[in-house]
């Protein structure tokens, strides 16, 4: 990409595409293009070829997505399926229509099987059965990935697919029920704190391992596979390091300075054991994660603070 190329950015408004606008501001990148929901439905397709029609970007980053935790994903299953089936077929195939130069497809490490071997490499794709708590989601994605390299293999597009691991950071949500693991604790230890609880109860055992990525460690991943990765193949975007969910609550904790204790409701699934991804392919590539979990969680409750609870 040129300073000044054309690239738009599906879903700006999101954890995922605000990053990734603000960085690519931030290494001065000056032709972006914008939509709002409003402005723009992606499951439109008349409208999504509209857009392209008269803006033609030369670079597209879809990162425009329904996406939620895992009780999201396991109550509206229908509208995960539907809608990002809907946002990725319409934009995929706009980018073909329309010549755009390269296309980075946002896709989700939970694409991989339940029980894949870890750390999780790329070839596990398809190995396996998958989580079906986030099955519909993660089918959707999947159709995502295999129709970029379909158009690879038939139209001789530049459609790359790229899975980064959990993600947290600014702009997120922080709802109890639908957003992510991260966002979530966050929430529940400062309303512990606020309240003066003496304990907080989390589902499941707490042996559980989880990899997080902090958003703009993605965003700066992205760019740089934009400019760097021209190939059909999936590849892993995290930290190459995880943590129990138990040390997840502990940095927390010592985070937002919450003095009470942890109770660890067994009788509640725990979930995969656990997600770890290999990142040895985009490492070889020459990017490395910079942000550390607990400077990526202190800058995300300072997020927190200044969006949702300023007293």
């Amino acid at each position: 990409m040129e300073k000044d190329s054309k690239i738009y950015v599906a879903g700006h408004k999101g954890l995922v595409g605000s990053a990734i606008t603000r960085i690519l501001k931030k290494q001065n990148y000056s032709n972006l293009l914008a939509k709002t929901h409003k402005e723009l439905e992606l499951t439109d397709q008349h409208a999504v070829n509209s857009f392209f029609k008269r803006t033609s970007p030369e670079f597209v980053f879809l990162a425009a997505a329904k996406v939620g935790g895992i009780l999201a994903n396991s109550t509206y299953p229908a509208q995960f399926i539907y809608s990002n089936l809907e946002i990725q077929n319409n934009i995929i195939h706009a980018c073909y229509e329309y010549n755009v130069k390269k296309l980075l497809f946002l896709g989700s490490s939970c694409i991989y099987p339940k029980f894949a071997p870890q750390p999780i490499p790329e070839d596990a794709l398809l190995a396996g059965k998958l989580e079906p708590t986030n099955e519909a989601y993660a089918v959707a994605k999947i159709a995502g990935i295999i129709m970029c390299q379909s158009y690879n293999k038939e139209y001789n597009t530049n459609f790359i697919s790229v899975m980064p691991t959990n993600l947290y950071g600014p702009n997120d949500h922080y709802d109890l029920y639908n957003s992510h693991v991260l966002p979530a604790t966050i929430r529940k230890v400062h309303e512990a704190k606020k309240k003066k609880l003496k304990f907080v109860e989390i589902w499941g055992t707490g042996k559980v391992k989880r990899e997080f990525l902090y958003i703009d460690d993605l965003a700066e991943a992205c760019i740089f596979l934009m400019n760097n990765y021209n190939d059909s193949e999936i590849i892993n975007i995290g930290t190459g390091k995880d943590v129990s969910i138990k040390e997840l609550y502990e940095i927390t904790k010592e985070v937002i300075g919450y003095k009470g204790e942890f109770r660890f409701d067994t009788s509640k699934p725990d979930g995969t054991p656990r997600k770890l991804l290999n990142v040895d392919k985009i490492n070889k590539l020459g990017w490395r994660a910079k942000i550390d979990l607990k400077t990526g969680i202190k800058l995300t409750y300072d997020d927190y603070l200044l969006r949702f609870d300023s007293t």
